[in-house]
């Protein structure tokens, strides 16, 4: 065949490079899977060295930024902000609240290495059309993972915070926050809100495989939206408006995920029909 080519005139056609993954074993498998995860967490490393270099403005800026009243976003969210004083209870809880800081700060910076790491590791097993992509999914994991922990520092942790320190069920009870109780729920306020905002990542990838589909979501779009009000009812003092800008994104985010998982089904129905059919 390459001979006739050859006489024909036109150079031989390169073969298809077989997929690597064909040949490697489980053990195999199992060192890259170690080596993406080093590699990311080297990059969370880096992350956490940039944090330590701007641990001043850290700490007193980001972390304890929402203990004054004088907190930016109190007055672009116009909420009725206390000062309120923080305490340190243990031996070690400045130190474990210092370093506990720049890690999470740390794996923030570090995240879209981390997420990429992750992805180039699942690349292998993903179709050919599919690899292409690789680099916009993690474009957009790490986009909607950094929006949710601006939202969640920005929007939810003011409102959050001020209920629970003007919250008193009598007058001769002050409320003193622990600093390692205020670090791990800012901490894990700001990280679960980035987690929730994957949620149109998680509809377009089970989408993809066939679990779920448009009409299931819609099935369930009056839950989605009483979940969101009672979760903003539970975070934010019984204001309306307040609790309006924490459901709101809520409900945004999971229409989003119909549309998305809409769009991702009909791409898999027209990859299945040309499965079937046989055509390139």
């Amino acid at each position: 065949m390459e001979q006739r080519q050859i006489m024909e005139g036109e150079p031989p056609k390169a073969k298809k490079p077989a997929n690597r993954t064909d040949t490697m074993s489980f053990l195999d498998h199992l060192e890259e899977l170690r080596w993406r995860l080093v590699k990311g967490l080297v990059g969370v490393m880096v992350g956490v060295v940039i944090a330590f270099i701007f641990s001043d403005f850290i700490v007193e800026k980001v972390m304890l930024g929402p203990t004054r009243s004088d907190f930016f976003m109190y007055d672009l969210l116009r909420v009725d902000a206390v000062n309120f004083e923080l305490q340190s209870r243990r031996l070690p809880g400045q130190f474990f609240t210092f370093w506990g800081t720049l890690f999470v700060t740390g794996f923030i910076i570090g995240s879209p290495i981390f997420i990429y790491q992750i992805w180039a590791f699942i690349e292998p097993a993903l179709e050919s059309s599919e690899k292409k992509k690789t680099f916009f999914s993690t474009f957009f994991i790490t986009f909607f993972f950094l929006l949710g922990v601006s939202f969640g520092y920005m929007i939810l942790v003011p409102f959050a915070l001020q209920f629970f320190a003007q919250f008193q069920i009598s007058d001769i009870i002050r409320n003193d926050f622990d600093i390692n109780e205020y670090f791990s729920s800012i901490s894990m306020w700001v990280v679960a809100c980035g987690v929730i905002f994957q949620i149109p990542v998680v509809s377009y990838s089970l989408s993809r495989i066939g679990i779920l589909t448009p009409e299931l979501l819609k099935k369930y779009r009056r839950h989605s939206i009483i979940f969101a009000l009672v979760v903003s009812a539970m975070l934010t003092p019984p204001d309306p408006i307040s609790q309006i800008l924490i459901a709101l994104p809520l409900t945004v985010l999971y229409e989003l995920s119909i549309w998305i998982s809409r769009y991702a089904g009909r791409k898999r129905k027209k990859e299945l029909d040309k499965a079937i059919s046989g055509t390139d």
